[in-house]
């Protein structure tokens, strides 16, 4: 396993970008649990698990208050790819395949929001393979292919979406498809897949 590459939409973070209203944005935890505008005593809406970001006390929401959280099993992953690079030595890249409708936001969300070891998602992936455009995913592997060298077969891909999983995996990539978002699970047969222990 030397590339592990995620798609973004409702694999790494919900909800899709196409699902917000306008842009992201941070605000303060007061601000989303209703804490200045409450006038009845009614409990204050509670803060998401994966809501951190590089702010303390602050969450990124879309401009209606919804709020954009990392899945568990992302925030596991990505944190355990940064510990391998770091602690281990391995030679392990992250990259993200995605076709969100939204870039700008989405790389706005990858700015704030930060994985369970405190790392912003936009520091677990290397820059130069940030594949974020509406091609066909095989495409992004060829680039990603063309940028790295790595062999396809040294690849890992998890998706959301079988049909993008079935596309990839022609190419030989090994694919964990997550139709609920990335689960710890997903992560765990992967290493598994390539013998980590």
């Amino acid at each position: 396993m030397q590339l592990v590459v995620f798609d973004l939409d409702y694999t790494v973070w919900q909800p899709e970008m196409y699902q917000i209203h306008g842009p992201p944005k941070l605000i303060s935890v007061d601000e989303f649990q209703g804490k200045k505008k409450r006038k009845v005593r009614s409990p204050p809406r509670q803060v998401p698990p994966g809501s951190k970001t590089i702010q303390k006390n602050m969450l990124v929401t879309d401009r209606r208050g919804i709020p954009i959280t990392v899945f568990d099993g992302a925030s596991h992953a990505l944190s355990e790819i940064n510990r391998m690079k770091r602690d281990d030595g391995w030679s392990i890249q992250a990259a993200i395949s995605s076709r969100t409708d939204e870039p700008s936001w989405a790389r706005k969300c990858m700015e704030w929001l930060v994985v369970s070891d405190g790392t912003p998602l936009s520091r677990c992936f290397d820059k130069n393979l940030i594949e974020i455009c509406y091609a066909d995913k095989a495409r992004h592997f060829e680039s990603l292919h063309r940028k790295t060298g790595i062999p396809y077969e040294e690849m890992c891909f998890f998706d959301n979406e079988h049909w993008n999983i079935r596309g990839v995996s022609q190419l030989g990539v090994k694919c964990f498809h997550t139709p609920d978002g990335m689960t710890k699970e997903a992560w765990n047969e992967a290493l598994e897949t390539f013998g980590v222990s």
